[in-house]
């Protein structure tokens, strides 16, 4: 197929962590690119200011909702996600630790591809001077608190400060590029307020669209909003040899039915688990990609994740003086905890939370809920009151590298025609619906706090765990037999097409994955050839 025939050398679906580095590195290598994004364009100042704000908090668009974050309840796990230009980079908390169990690095599902430790390692330095990660000395109460837990896990020295990708300079003084000798967007230094997953309105979260995106942007990448891919089909020969066909329409519900089909020599697929899981499940499911490895949508993972809480009774409380998450304690070989704070903008996550409920069974666990709250009255009222609770409460994020996960189906719908995207369990059992590290935390903070814990209301009511982290279902492999992809992230059996995102990862790090799957995309577009010689810049030199 000869470049006039194509209206785009790449087409990127995603603008997340995984598209972004794909759309700059392939913009700076001479590549025309243009990435597609379902959600919506965001200025710092049309962020949220409270969590009440949920049409701008929460993205559920056939109710009205356009946020930056999408809760999604499936049979074994509630999965929160990002949506809008920088995808998952907007309700990034800003964690960007490098993960250092070997139980990542060595999994066998790409043990035998190479020495993963050593091979990331540059990528991993490249993604940290991109997105400006630092690793500030916070010293607040929830960071005292945090040291305190540590010492009765009997894990004091496991206690550090969290590598957060924010603008650390003078508080609430904007200055010019910081990072990339004046290519970058001017930045505001960081006010501590902790509304960072709310979305940052004062410029000093190191989001993609401040680095990555604007980069790429200015290298002649076009991002277009709103636009939701609904099919993948290759031109000529059925291995997309000769380019591809990607079929596009206005994000639902929009009353814009018409599909824009566009073609390119090479697509990357970025939309996150769910997104690029769902797109080619979908393909396969229609006949435009029939031959996908038969591994699609296994091995989806959660980071074996629980979400826990606790609040003081004392109204004069206040954990609020510092980002989102500052701190982390390694308890054991396995597990990582963090603390989240939402300053004194979160109170309507209060509605997500109840009394503390251990274990059970999808019906037992309410039940012991009830128990709970029959037990406690005065803390089940306490707990129905969110006004203070943002400024009172300590979240606690527990992560693990156990072997769990699931894979994502299509099933038929209950109601109605078609199917919709599930999931279901996988030999060696789906994530556990509670951790008890976790509950065991929440306790203790409360303890020390003088107040009571928490577990999410969806995942008591329901019996499955939550997770910011989701991943995996197109993982690496060293065969159509095993994986999805291989070592460079190519889709197994088709030629120019790409899967650059958290769904390629095939065990769970233990830490927020953002730094890894920039790492891991830095790594992927490494392997592109230039269209024509790179211009010389000093940032770009430096950081690729």
């Amino acid at each position: 197929m000869t470049a006039e025939r194509l209206d785009y050398d790449w087409i990127v679906v995603g603008s997340g962590f995984g598209g972004s580095v794909s759309a700059l590195r392939l913009a700076e290598r001479g590549h025309t690119v243009l990435v597609l994004e379902q959600g919506r364009r965001w200025e710092d100042g049309d962020f949220a200011r409270s969590s009440w704000q949920v049409w701008k908090a929460q993205w559920a668009p056939r109710l009205g909702m356009r946020g930056i974050m999408r809760i999604s309840p499936f049979r074994h796990v509630n999965v929160l996600t990002g949506v809008g230009v920088g995808g998952g980079s907007l309700t990034w908390a800003n964690t960007s630790y490098v993960p250092e169990s070997d139980s990542f690095y060595r999994h066998p599902q790409w043990a035998g591809l190479g020495d993963w430790r050593e091979r990331l390692a540059p990528h991993f330095e490249t993604a940290k001077r991109m997105l400006g990660v630092v690793e500030p000395d916070f010293d607040g109460p929830s960071e005292r608190l945090m040291r305190e837990l540590a010492a009765e896990l009997d894990a004091p020295d496991s206690y550090r400060t969290t590598p957060v990708a924010v603008f650390m300079g003078e508080p609430g003084v904007e200055v010019e590029d910081p990072y990339f000798g004046g290519d970058g967007p001017a930045r505001t230094g960081c006010l501590k307020c902790g509304q960072c997953v709310l979305g940052c309105r004062h410029g000093a979260k190191n989001t993609v669209v401040k680095n990555y995106l604007w980069l790429a942007e200015r290298q002649g990448a076009e991002v277009r909003a709103g636009r939701q891919v609904v099919d993948l089909r290759p031109i000529g020969g059925a291995d997309g040899g000769e380019g591809w066909e990607v079929v596009h329409r206005a994000t639902p519900p929009s009353g814009d039915r018409q599909e824009v089909t566009l073609r390119a020599g090479s697509v990357v697929l970025a939309g996150g688990t769910l997104g690029t899981n769902e797109l080619l499940l979908r393909c396969r499911e229609r006949g435009s990609l029939t031959g996908l490895s038969p591994r699609l949508g296994k091995l989806v993972r959660t980071n074996s994740e629980a979400i826990t809480a606790a609040t003081a009774h004392s109204k004069e409380a206040d954990y609020t003086t510092d980002v989102t998450i500052t701190a982390s304690i390694f308890p054991d070989g396995e597990t990582h905890i963090t603390n989240n704070t939402y300053g004194t903008a979160g109170d309507a996550n209060s509605t997500l939370f109840t009394l503390l409920t251990c274990g059970g069974t999808r019906l037992t666990r309410p039940l012991r809920l009830l128990a709970n709250l029959i037990r406690h009255p005065v803390e089940a009222v306490r707990s129905l009151s969110p006004f203070g609770w943002s400024k009172r409460t300590v979240i606690f994020t527990t992560m693990q590298t156990a072997e769990r996960s699931v894979s994502l189906v299509l099933r038929p719908r209950r109601f109605g025609q078609g199917t919709v995207l599930d999931t279901e369990s996988e030999e060696g059992g789906v994530a556990a619906s509670y951790l008890p590290v976790a509950n065991r935390v929440a306790a203790l903070a409360a303890r020390r706090m003088g107040g009571y814990a928490q577990s999410t209301l969806p995942d008591v009511l329901r019996a499955v765990p939550a997770t910011a982290h989701f991943l995996g279902g197109c993982v690496i492999g060293e065969s159509p037999e095993t994986g999805v992809v291989d070592e460079g992230q190519r889709v197994f059996g088709y030629r120019n097409l790409m899967v650059v995102d958290g769904s390629v990862m095939p065990a769970n790090p233990g830490v927020n994955p953002s730094l890894t799957i920039t790492a891991l995309a830095e790594h992927a577009m490494e392997g592109v050839r230039d269209s024509r010689p790179a211009e010389s810049s000093a940032w770009r030199t430096e950081s690729h």
